[in-house]
């Protein structure tokens, strides 16, 4: 592959639109948008409408499905989510790309890390600037430069930003497998390391809430009467850990128990939550079935179980279609003198999701940084022309063939 005068055209169009397109993922990460933040993602939400409509194609407001959360005390209720944002442009054409990504973060509304600012060595410090407004932004900055390309007929998009990628996704799954199922080539936008160093396979996860019911007594007076569903919680959180180091890759973190009240009152609830990875199909079965069981054997009597949860993200291995596609970027991206690399990690994301739906995909296309997740995150400057050259150059290279969609979707269904 070499650059041609009509790509390098696309490539510049990046190059001049570098302050606006670092200046919007500022504006976009200065309002806070956590997850359960309502308001906050309605106000990213216009915001990002807003910049989308530059985009040729339809703009739209997608409804999300509500999740179920259960509470600290056991209780169960039901959570609405916001609304998704989809552009869809040449739908009919004969290739398709789906671009991905999320405008929640995990700050919530209460958190002491609410603005951007520039760290002395350049590098720019905020909620949610790398993990990914600042990814959003490179995606439509990509998308942009590419529709004044002269091939762009050949290849329709779509974009689907996702307001629940942070606690799992509940509300968007559907959207994405049903997108992953149509695509040809799927792109996500979560940062990549420092060093732009990408993600291969990852693992599967799953999240879990299992509610003890007990039996309120005094302490004292009618202790035997009771049954104490914070002990039951205890043990039973020993045998989850005990799951740990059983099968190659698979691990189980118990991540909290709660429940209980006055310490003259057995306790009558308690709820233990626990996260599950796994590293292929075959583990995450497994899992499931142990979990299952464990929640059938309550520890003694007087105790019930309710298990809630389960596998959210399947595991995204190096399949046939991952190795190649990689191997695409990677040529892809030594044209603008960018070195690319992967390595295997644990965490998940979207990328899972659309796999698991049949569509290849790169799913660290987004701005270098690193420390996400705290309130050192950070994201380098000068990544984001780097980041969104590459994302258009794959486009462009898509639309001319040099990456075959259809071959790469072609490998991705012959091991589904």
């Amino acid at each position: 592959m070499r650059i041609l005068p009509s790509e390098q055209s696309v490539l510049d169009h990046v190059a001049a639109r570098e302050a606006a397109i670092i200046g919007r993922a500022v504006e976009w990460a200065n309002v806070n948008s956590g997850s359960r933040n309502a308001d906050g993602l309605s106000a990213v939400l216009t915001l990002l409408e807003g910049a989308a409509r530059a985009l040729p194609g339809a703009v739209e407001r997608i409804p999300t499905r509500g999740s179920t959360t259960v509470a600290d005390d056991g209780s169960v209720r039901e959570d609405a989510h916001a609304d998704a944002l989809k552009l869809t442009c040449r739908p009919d054409a004969p290739l398709q790309v789906v671009l991905t990504g999320h405008y929640d973060t995990v700050f919530p509304e209460t958190s002491g890390f609410q603005t951007v600012v520039t760290r002395a060595d350049g590098a720019l410090n905020g909620p949610g600037i790398a993990d990914m407004k600042g990814g959003i932004s490179v995606l439509l900055a990509a998308l942009e430069a590419f529709e004044t390309h002269p091939d762009r007929e050949r290849v329709g998009w779509t974009v689907l930003l996702s307001p629940d990628e942070e606690i799992g996704s509940p509300a968007s799954a559907p959207l994405l497998a049903e997108l992953g199922a149509r695509g040809h080539v799927g792109m996500t936008y979560e940062p990549a390391l420092a060093d732009g160093t990408l993600a291969g396979e990852r693992k599967g996860s799953g999240n879990y809430h299992l509610i003890v019911t007990g039996k309120a007594a005094h302490a004292g007076r009618a202790f035997h009467e009771g049954a104490n569903a914070v002990a039951g919680a205890a043990i039973i959180a020993a045998r989850l850990h005990a799951l740990n180091g059983q099968r190659e890759g698979v691990t189980v973190n118990v991540a909290k128990i709660s429940g209980g009240g006055p310490l003259n009152v057995v306790a009558d609830n308690a709820v233990v939550r626990f996260n599950v990875r796994v590293p292929d199909a075959q583990a995450s079965a497994w899992i499931s079935e142990t979990v299952q069981q464990i929640a059938t054997e309550p520890p003694f009597p007087g105790l019930t179980l309710d298990l809630h949860g389960g596998m959210t993200r399947a595991p995204k291995p190096m399949d046939a279609s991952q190795t190649a596609l990689f191997e695409a970027v990677k040529e892809t991206g030594a044209l603008l003198g960018q070195t690319i690399a992967w390595k295997p990690s644990g965490g998940v994301c979207e990328g899972n999701n659309l796999h698991a739906a049949g569509l290849p995909n790169i799913d660290t296309l987004g701005v270098l940084g690193g420390d996400i997740h705290s309130d050192q995150e950070f994201a380098w400057p000068a990544s984001f022309v780097e980041r969104a050259q590459l994302s258009a150059l794959i486009l462009c290279k898509i639309a001319s063939g040099e990456i075959d969609a259809l071959k790469l979707k072609s490998l991705r269904l012959e091991t589904m």
